[in-house]
């Protein structure tokens, strides 16, 4: 089975591609960038990343891994001892490709292959929602409204004691006594007397008028009954 198997062929056999890889790894390492084609740098650029990824490790097992790819101690050197550091915030994405245009003579696609030198820059943090404006809470008013409906003063019996203890007594007014007419006045006052207004006759009876001349003179009008 090919498992693992793909990748360009470059037109060379496995120990002859391996070798052009290592070459290529290599001399990026060393002088930050090469030029070649297109289609070697696409596969030699995850191999150089690779490497600065062990670099990045720095413990013995991950110098012998990188020592066995590059073949050069002084190449292993130069990457885990200015390389790697340079690299120690960055997480992946060492390396860029940069297209120059056709080669002359067979027009091959050529482009660089350079490790990035720009310096990480964080991303900015999301920016947060505005704060509400807060409003300067108002001072309690002395009077407590009442509950809108009973039910709700049934289910807060506290709000409801509140509420009568706040709302003010009502004193009833002083009833007047009636002035009994009957009652002794205290001595020393006449007694006062109420008049007595006549009722007026009803039905259909004529009222018969008031006498004049030695009749008007008496102390009581007469009236003679009719039949």
């Amino acid at each position: 089975m090919r498992h693992q198997r793909g990748g360009k062929k470059l037109g060379r056999d496995a120990a002859h591609r391996k070798a052009l890889y290592a070459n290529l790894a290599g001399s990026l390492i060393e002088h930050g960038r090469i030029k070649t084609t297109v289609t070697k740098a696409k596969a030699v650029k995850p191999i150089a990343e690779q490497m600065i990824t062990l670099g990045r490790r720095g413990d013995l097992h991950a110098r012998r891994q990188a020592t066995a790819f590059l073949r050069s101690r002084d190449v292993v050197h130069h990457l885990f001892a200015e390389i790697a550091p340079r690299f120690k915030d960055r997480p992946g994405g060492y390396t860029r490709i940069v297209k120059l245009g056709p080669r002359q003579g067979d027009a091959a696609e050529m482009v660089y292959l350079e490790l990035v030198d720009e310096a990480v820059q964080p991303r900015p943090a999301r920016r947060a929602a505005p704060a509400a404006e807060t409003v300067p809470a108002e001072p309690a008013e002395a009077e407590v409204e009442a509950p809108e409906t009973e039910a709700e003063a049934a289910e807060d019996p506290e709000a409801a004691a509140e509420v009568e203890a706040a709302e003010p007594v009502e004193e009833p007014a002083e009833l007047e006594e009636p002035v009994d007419a009957t009652a002794e006045a205290p001595a020393g006052e006449p007694p006062v007397v109420e008049p007595v207004l006549e009722a007026e006759p009803a039905g259909d009876e004529p009222v018969e008028p008031e006498p004049a001349g030695d009749e008007a003179a008496g102390d009581e009008p007469t009236t003679e009954p009719t039949a």
